[in-house]
């Protein structure tokens, strides 16, 4: 039972900090555009140079 008022408090805190974290994120601007990376890997190729036959 006494290990409750160490887990209790630590959980507390973990949870705090994951919500200070995400707020500190979505005002920042962390969320803001989530279609565009997805596609810029596929858009960043570059095409392969053309091989000439001889």
């Amino acid at each position: 039972m006494e290990i409750l008022f160490i887990l209790l408090p630590v959980a507390l805190g973990f949870v705090l900090a994951a919500v200070l974290v995400f707020a500190w994120a979505a005002r920042d601007g962390q969320f803001d555009d989530l279609d565009t990376p997805a596609y810029r890997v596929l858009l960043d190729d570059v095409p392969p140079a053309r091989k000439e036959i001889r």
